[in-house]
């Protein structure tokens, strides 16, 4: 048996971060989403920003669900702080992000009147990335939940970590 403190470094790359690190996390995010909500929706609106159409008008209810399911999952990230619930969360607001991100790309609310620089391509190439990003996200939460279930044992339940 080793009586180094640390961790080996295989132990350091799997490592979750400290449940304070966490939390802080969490909290953030909540902020962050309401403040967008705000924003959005109060003052100054989502009209403040020249480059969006009226078209947007037909998104805005996609990007609150976004931001309120953010919320709702932070919250429960925050109560319960278990690493299936987080992926379970994740799950769900990355497949709300892509359908958003699906719809903003078939709406595409979006008028650049620069002729100098094709502003519409790199923003199909953001949203592009973007809708990736959510497939991968997905992806990763999934086999995060099947590895969670292949090394769970029944009538032994998680425990939230720190």
């Amino acid at each position: 048996m080793s009586t180094n403190p640390r961790p080996s470094s295989s132990t350091w790359a799997t490592a979750r971060p400290r449940a304070s690190g966490r939390r802080t996390g969490y909290v953030a995010a909540i902020v962050v989403n309401v403040v967008l909500f705000l924003l959005i929706n109060a003052w100054p609106t989502w009209r403040a920003l020249p480059f969006l159409t009226e078209a947007t008008l037909e998104l805005i209810p996609l990007v609150d669900l976004s931001l309120l399911a953010g919320v709702v999952v932070n919250v429960f990230n925050l109560v319960l702080d278990l690493t299936w619930v987080k992926a379970v969360g994740e799950v769900i607001t990355s497949v709300i992000a892509l359908i958003m991100l699906a719809r903003f790309w078939a709406v595409f609310p979006f008028a650049f009147p620069e002729p100098g620089f094709d502003w519409a391509l790199l923003t199909r190439v953001v949203l592009g990335v973007a809708m990736a990003g959510c497939i991968i996200s997905v992806i990763v939460q999934v086999v995060v939940l099947v590895r969670l279930g292949a090394r769970s044992r029944p009538g032994r339940p998680e425990q939230a970590p720190d």
